[in-house]
């Protein structure tokens, strides 16, 4: 259908015969429709295409509008302005051609009506004179009425977007009652949708929506609106907005109600119908309406949570079914909720054991038989499950009733599926935090592993020394949570079940080497994490020790010794191939490496030696072998052999002097590397032409070990006085620079004139070099490059290969560019001398002083690299000592050098530093009042972060290892002084009392948060040497003990498991807590690990018993109908619910409607009052809804909400109420049971039983069977008792 497009004019105001002239005036210019294109079309085919229409201009309209409320320039405002002109004089035109088509339609139609039909009309209008004035011609239609509605509201909320002020000046219940009219079936989506728009803007706080949620004519509106089809999405999409805002909002903590309780300002009616959306699997707000309602149940994020509301309206069960089921995007978020319910026993008692929170399993463990369609929600399922069991409350809920939900899981591996069975021993790696190299799949595939060598990157690193001073901090919170989590797994039965799947196959498949690998690295992850008690018993294995050992059955001795044959291969092959984690300062004396390293070295010594002795004629005929004196074509040259030669023959003074003045070798090979020849520095930049870089760097250090060498550089050639004049066509300061100059950026990039920079760096290695470059103002020209902003490129090249071991110039150039004006060259210059001062064995005092000179950088980059680099540099304590010595003034880093001064608080001089500037007391203060709450917000994000693998996929720059964060109260404890500063202030005593009043709190959010934060200080303490002694004085141990194995709430049990484990990182501590039954685990050197773990762990991991609460529903109980035609239409709306009678009593209700002794029900306003209130307190799907309010020929306007709210009033009984044995009888599920079962709701039926008139009074009827329960007695077969 085409639309129409209007002229930009608009109509003069006059009568009828003004407009038609316009009609039949000429045509509009080309691209335009006329309105000339209206004649001969009917007129509802006239008013369906300016509808159209006016719905395209009134869009532009719109989106001019938006656009004018951004920043734009003066021209495209003016033609954005004139645009929404254009667009507001078509509107204008099109509602007067509107209206006169209605004009004319009137009068046609006029004429044709009978003349008694007219008469009627005209009684009627005489009727509602005094309403609609004298004539209804002149009154505006309802599409225009609609029309202003729709500019009026939207004018009003452009205000209140652009001033916010405006919305508290508001009332809002003025504002309801004018837009509630025209939220009715009169009007159009578009005029709904703007209704409700303008009242979710007209919010602003808590009592605002208190004031909109008391109205309760608002409910019925956003019930019809929701029970809509997908047709009207922008109405049910501004319901929905609507509906979040006053969820975000409204929603209040009432005073009388601890912790994390709310109260969400929307009824149960609305609830409902929003449920019914969020099961409806093909509504398009399926998802939205999802998330609104785990975010009303509570969510991680949300302190405020309504879960008795959600699961009073049914909400908690399809939330729950839907883990199951639902759609897969959103079930990690579902999982999270309910996993924040589970941390809090209130909300924990909405859950059944056994029956709720496991729906999350069943992709799994009912997977058997479901076919490869399952695969995917597998998969899905195997990632919630491994994200919910790496966190506190997701264990230990999955550890309860024996922890049966865990052996389910386990138990999926006895069940002969292929793929089943991948998916979960994939999942258990990935749970298990177990990175397999490459070899694995080797290792899987069955081949040998003895063909694969060690990585070279493995061992060609630098290596670094272990700083044993780091203490606990090198213990990763993630083993500790893997201890626990590994002893849990084995308990339930994942040995056992690894070791049943290596029996189904005598030769191995894939699968069984893989679950013999996992096997392997279980057992290898519990010898480092778990005691040695607990390990012991898990090394053990005894499935395969006794298969192994049964000589009586060949198949089972082939299996068991396979199986160890095969894991004692993985482990000899693991240390093998994969480096070490532990690090030392040097490679292994008694290495096979080392042996090679060192016969390869009397190799090339002995070479050198041959080569510095060779004779005259050898060294004629080598020198004429090179090429270079034959012809002066690079590419003829023999390169080997003229490497050979310059690092061989020419390191002989005797040799260079020859091969300067005699026979010309060094001047021709000279000549090739002159910038201006253009041989060498035109030479394309590839891999292959890197060689001669490093021959031009050879040739220049082989000169600088001669003294004729040096002298002919300085006097005979022109190499660095022609590289000072390439530098010279870039210095603005020698006038007018060269079009194309040799260190242009392209030729850098491109050629091999980059390597000059290289040559020039093997000279400032040497002594002699560095005075080469002095004399030809080779530095001063770097200098005066190093102002030039537009070659950064170059600058870096000369900051990278300058060697800056001898004191001098290379290192005021360094400097230089440590301070330019260019922030990325001082961002580079940064980074190249940390990695400098990371890759010298001994730092020196002027790189450091250098770095620390960074610290006060005007760019936040710059010192946050300084910062990050100086902290890894303090891991080893003489760097830290002399860091501390120069004494840096850091208190304009902020947050960013709060790190490195508590590194500077670890050792006596950097506290006593500290401490005379006044930094203690000033911190001290702000980690107790504020900071403690800060880290251990830090802390729980970083673990999340950390168990949940998102930290690779981050781009935020927030990097953590889980390594414990530096606390300031544990960096205290590790000096005398601190330890005399913390007993003085007395905060320590403080912690142990807060711990010992509040260590059972389950409720309170803030208090929960504040009794983590001060045991994770006690932790902190505790785990330096000098501050143990803090918690046998106040005997806080035992408290903790207690904390951890009776609180009620998941995750403070877990903040208690760590902090024991870092109270065990020292021996003393070790041994404290082994006498409380919590044995550490310890190195091979018998040191303790930092991680300890309870030998009675399941106390620790079993929470309190609780008996499910059932929410108590607050169904509005209605006095029943008396009227049998009321009673069958009620009894056939309740048995809609009933899956199994719902199609029946569709039709049956129907058949209703279409009989005229039924249809007045379906105009009822207190009948219609009825299904709603039936369908606000069961539940019922969507099309259901749906179904029931179409059955009703009401148009939802205020004259009908006022009704309802009076058949409400008198509908509405008592709680107390209770009904008759009559109205009892009358009602039920499957219809009246005061009469036989009529067949009206079968297939087969087409006509309904006329109603009785006079019912028959109901009489009771004994069953026509009575049963009674068997008895058996056991143990006398055949003998039966009644």
């Amino acid at each position: 259908m085409p639309h129409l497009n209007v002229p930009g004019g608009t109509f003069p105001s006059g009568t009828a015969s003004t407009s038609i002239t316009l009609v039949n005036s000429t045509p509009n210019p080309p691209g335009a429709f006329p309105f000339s294109e209206l004649e001969g079309k009917e007129f509802n085919e006239q008013i369906e295409l300016l509808n159209n229409q006016l719905v395209l201009e009134q869009r532009i309209k719109e989106g001019a509008e938006n656009f004018l409320n951004m920043d734009l320039n003066d021209g495209l405002r003016t033609q954005v302005q004139s645009e929404l002109d254009m667009a507001n004089n078509k509107i204008e035109a099109i509602m007067r051609r509107i209206d006169l088509v209605n004009k004319n339609k009137s009068k046609q139609i006029g004429g044709a009506i009978p003349q008694k039909r007219r008469m009627l009309q005209q009684d009627g209008k005489a009727k509602d004179a005094g309403d609609k004035g004298p004539s209804t011609s002149t009154g505006p239609t309802s599409q225009e009425v609609d029309r202003h509605a729709i500019e009026t509201m939207s004018k009003l909320i452009n205000i209140l977007q652009r001033n916010l002020r405006v919305r508290y000046d508001l009332k809002i219940s003025e504002v309801l009652t004018a837009v509630l009219p025209y939220l009715g079936d009169k009007y159009s989506q578009t005029s709904r949708a703007a209704g409700f728009r303008l009242l979710r803007h007209t919010l602003v706080d808590a009592e605002s929506v208190k004031l909109l949620d008391e109205s309760r004519s608002l409910d019925w509106y956003i019930i019809k609106s929701l029970n809509r089809d997908n047709k009207h999405s922008v109405e049910k999409e501004q319901v929905i907005k609507l509906i979040r805002a006053m969820v975000e909002i409204g929603t209040v903590k009432p005073e009388n109600i601890a912790g994390g309780s709310g109260v969400v300002p929307i009824s149960e009616p609305i609830m409902r119908a929003i449920i019914a959306v969020a099961e409806h699997p093909e509504d398009p707000f399926r998802p939205i309406c999802i998330e609104t309602l785990v975010e009303i149940c509570g969510r991680a994020d949300l302190v405020l949570i309504d879960i008795d509301l959600v699961s009073r309206t049914g909400g908690v069960g399809l939330l729950l079914q839907l883990i199951g089921d639902g759609p897969l995007e959103l079930v990690p978020l579902l999982a999270a909720a309910f996993l924040h319910i589970v941390d809090s026993p209130r909300t924990r008692a909405y859950m059944r054991v056994g029956g709720d929170l496991e729906l999350a399993l069943s992709a799994i463990t009912d997977a058997y038989g479901k076919g490869p369609d399952h695969i995917e929600r597998m998969r899905s399922c195997a990632k919630v499950l491994q994200s919910m069991l790496r966190t506190w409350s997701g264990l230990m809920y999955f550890c309860l009733d024996d922890m049966r939900a865990i052996k389910s899981v386990i138990d999926t591996l006895r069940i002969p599926s292929l793929d089943s069975r991948e998916i979960i021993l994939d999942m258990f790696f990935d749970l298990l935090n177990i990175k397999p190299p490459e070899w694995h799949q080797t290792f899987i595939d069955g081949r040998r592993l003895t063909m694969y060598q060690r990585s070279r990157n493995a061992e060609g690193g630098r290596v670094e020394l272990e700083s044993i001073d780091r203490g606990y901090q090198t213990i990763k919170l993630a083993n500790q949570y893997l201890a626990l989590l590994v002893l849990v797994l084995t308990q339930t039965g994942l040995c056992e079940a690894l070791s049943g799947m290596l029996e189904e196959s005598t030769n191995g498949t894939n699968l069984t080497r893989k679950a013999t690998l996992l096997l392997a690295e279980v057992l290898e992850m519990a010898n480092r994490v778990l005691p040695l008690s607990m390990a012991a018993k898990i090394q053990a294995i005894p499935e395969l020790f006794d298969k192994a050992t049964h000589y009586g059955d060949g198949e089972d001795r082939i299996i068991g010794t396979s199986a160890m044959s095969a894991i004692d291969s993985f482990n000899r092959n693991r240390s093998r191939l994969q480096p070490s984690t532990v690090r030392t300062s040097r490679p292994r004396a008694n290495s096979v490496e080392d042996a090679v390293r060192r016969g390869q070295r009397q190799v090339e010594q002995v070479k050198l030696k041959m080569n510095m002795q060779m004779d005259d004629k050898t060294f004629q005929s080598s020198m004429l072998e090179t090429q270079v004196m034959l012809t002066k074509d690079s590419s003829k040259w023999h390169f080997e052999t003229l490497q050979e030669f310059i690092e061989g023959p020419l390191l002989n003074p005797k040799r260079m002097e020859e091969a300067i003045k005699v026979s010309r070798f060094v001047r021709r090979l000279m000549t090739f590397f002159h910038p201006f020849s253009h041989r060498f520095s035109d030479m394309p930049r590839t891999k292959a032409n890197s060689k001669w870089v490093r021959l031009g760097c050879s040739l220049l250090s082989t000169l600088m070990t001669s003294a004729d060498g040096v002298r002919y550089l300085a006097m005979e050639d022109q190499f660095l006085s022609q590289i000072v004049k390439s530098f010279a066509q870039l210095d603005p300061f020698n006038g007018v620079p060269d079009s194309d100059p040799m260190f242009s950026k392209k030729r850098v990039a491109d050629t091999l004139t980059y390597g000059y920079l290289e040559m020039l760096g093997t000279l400032s290695r040497s002594k002699e070099g560095i005075e080469l470059l002095e004399k030809f103002k080779v530095f001063t020209a770097f200098y005066h490059l190093s102002e030039l902003r537009s070659r950064e490129d170059l600058i870096k090249g000369i900051i990278e290969n300058l060697e800056y071991n001898i004191d001098g110039h290379p290192r005021i150039v360094l400097s230089k560019a440590l301070t330019s004006s260019y922030k990325p060259v001082r961002l580079f210059a940064t980074q190249h001398l940390g990695d400098l001062i990371r890759g010298s064995v001994n730092a020196n005092a002027w790189t450091l002083r250098l770095l620390l000179t960074q610290l006060y950088d005007p760019a936040a980059e710059v010192r946050g690299l300084a910062v990050h680099f100086l902290e890894e540099l303090c891991e080893d304590k003489d760097i830290l000592q002399l860091v501390v010595e120069m004494q840096p003034m850091m208190d304009h880093l902020g947050e960013i050098g709060n790190s490195l001064l508590l590194k500077f608080m670890s050792t006596p001089i950097g506290f006593r530093y500290l401490y005379d500037a006044g930094y203690i007391d000033r911190e001290m203060d702000s980690w107790f009042n504020e900071r403690n709450l800060i880290y251990v917000v830090g802390v729980e994000v970083f673990l999340a972060r950390a168990f949940c693998n998102v930290g690779e996929d981050d781009d935020d720059g927030l990097a953590f290892d889980s390594t414990v964060p530096p606390h300031f109260y544990g960096e205290m404890a590790k000096t005398e002084l601190g330890c005399q500063i913390l007993q003085e202030k007395g905060h320590f005593a403080e912690f142990a009392q807060f711990i010992r009043k509040h260590g059972n709190e389950s409720e309170d959010i803030e208090l929960i948060l504040k009794l983590k934060s001060i045991l994770w200080a006690v932790g902190n303490v505790g785990a330096a040497e000098g501050g143990l002694h803090f918690l046998e004085e106040e005997e806080i141990i035992p408290a903790i003990l207690e904390i951890a194995t009776t609180s009620p709430v998941p995750s403070i049990r877990g903040t208690c498991y760590f902090v024991l484990g870092l109270i065990c990182s020292t021996s003393q501590g070790a041994e404290v807590l082994d006498e409380f039954d919590w044995e550490a685990t310890l190195n091979p050197l018998g040191l303790p690990t930092g991680l300890c773990i309870p030998i009675d762990f399941k106390a620790f991991i079993t929470l309190p018993s609780w008996s499910p609460v059932t929410a108590t529903r607050t169904e509005g109980r209605l006095i029943p109908p008396t009227a049998e035609a009321e009673i069958e239409v009620i009894t056939a709306i309740q048995n809609l619910a009933n899956a199994v009678i719902a199609n029946a009593s569709s039709r049956s209700l129907a058949r209703m409607k279409s009989r005229s002794e039924y249809r007045h029900i379906f105009a009822s306003p207190t009948m219609f009052f009825r299904a709603l209130n039936i369908i606000s307190t069961q539940r019922y799907r969507l099309p259901i809804r749906r179904f029931i309010m179409d059955l009703f020929n009401l148009e939802l306007n205020q004259e009908l909400v006022k009704k309802l709210k009076q058949a409400e009033t008198i509908l509405k009984v008592h709680p107390s109420y209770k009904l008759s044995a009559s109205d009892t009888s009358r009602l039920s599920m499957f219809g009246p049971l005061g009469r036989p079962r009529r067949t009206s709701i079968s297939d087969e039926e087409d006509e309904l039983d006329p109603p009785t008139t006079n019912a028959a009074p109901v009489v009771a009827q004994q069953p026509v069977i009575t049963l009674q329960p068997i008895h058996k007695v056991v143990g006398f077969d055949g003998i039966m008792v009644n």
